[in-house]
């Protein structure tokens, strides 16, 4: 009798020995961290990123560039305001300080303290209303060069606008094939539809025309670098006339302090002309310091003795009027 049996598939599994620990923990020890490799999936080395390339793994100290310091590491204020501070205080210090220098030939400190005071508060409101008016003409023309020079974008050729790019590359040292390079970057960002909701315009800045981006594109970089204009938000304008106006306020108010307390406007003119002086000094050397001028001492000692020259020169020629008209038959 024959029997028969179904027959089996067997399947034969293969031991493997588990590797040792003490190698397997040395290996990990000795093995160099993970990094990306910088191979491409056709094999090819790509470059690395730009936040990716730094010289800092190649120095010996270890110290990105951006963290050196220079042997002058003076921080800079914002140039605008600098600019009102400056405008503000020097007219301030020179021209109430030349005004009261010329009231003081007519004798009493009564007569200076009010002119004085008449002309500080008048002045004080003039140069701010001046400082604002200055700002919103710049803002005007700035927008105005604005819609000028976007039009000119939209309805110029490709190779038009190469040639205005380069002609604002080519001085710095760009070649024409790397201008061309950018102009064509600039134009698809110029050519991109622009949808009202992605970007809100800030309550103090006017929207700019359909179609056209304000931060991006051919038309922000010929304003930016071929004219050199920037936008001038509303606040700064209101900034401006109450930096200029307080510091003429300020500045005006330092010449005017001895007439307060000595009866002679002859004497009190002396105490005027040496704290004015001072201040003059100080102020120059503080001016040179802020804005970078000062490179050493002489730096300092030029900017403390120009700033006190141009301010006794004013005082001294209001003076000087002053008294020629007293002493004329001029009633």
């Amino acid at each position: 009798m024959t029997s028969t049996h179904p027959e089996s598939n067997s399947t034969t599994t293969t031991a493997v020995p588990l590797p040792n620990r003490d190698a397997m923990t040395g290996s990990l020890v000795n093995r160099p961290p993970p990094v990306w490799s910088l191979e491409s999936s056709n094999g090819t080395i790509s470059p690395p990123l730009l936040l990716e390339k730094c010289d800092r793994h190649g120095r010996q100290d270890g110290v990105c560039c951006k963290d050196l310091k220079d042997e002058d590491n003076r921080m800079l204020i914002d140039p605008d305001v600098i600019r009102d501070i400056i405008i503000g205080l020097s007219d301030g210090l020179t021209v109430p300080f030349a005004l009261t220098a010329g009231l003081s030939g007519l004798g009493t400190s009564r007569i200076v303290v009010v002119g004085g005071v008449a002309e500080l508060i008048a002045g004080a409101i003039s140069m701010g209303i001046g400082g604002f008016l200055a700002s919103q003409a710049e803002r005007d023309h700035f927008r105005f060069m604005q819609r000028h020079t976007y039009s000119r974008v939209m309805r110029s050729c490709v190779g038009e606008m190469e040639r205005e790019i380069h002609a604002v590359l080519g001085p710095v040292g760009v070649d024409e094939s790397t201008s061309q390079a950018v102009t064509n970057c600039l134009r698809k960002v110029e050519e991109e539809p622009v949808f009202d909701g992605s970007r809100p315009t800030p309550a103090d800045e006017e929207k700019p025309p359909r179609g056209m981006k304000s931060e991006a594109g051919l038309t922000a970089f010929l304003l930016r670098f071929g004219e050199g204009m920037e936008e001038i938000p509303n606040r700064r304008m209101y900034i401006s006339a109450v930096t200029i106006g307080m510091g003429y306020l300020l500045g005006g108010i330092i010449p005017l302090l001895p007439y307060f307390f000595i009866s002679k406007a002859i004497e009190a003119l002396q105490y005027s002309c040496i704290i004015t002086g001072i201040v003059l000094l100080i102020f120059g050397a503080v001016k040179a310091r802020i804005t970078g001028a000062a490179r050493g001492f002489w730096g300092y000692v030029w900017g403390a003795v120009s700033t006190m020259a141009v301010g006794g020169a004013a005082a001294a020629s209001a003076y000087g009027l002053v008294a020629a008209v007293e002493r004329s038959n001029i009633s």
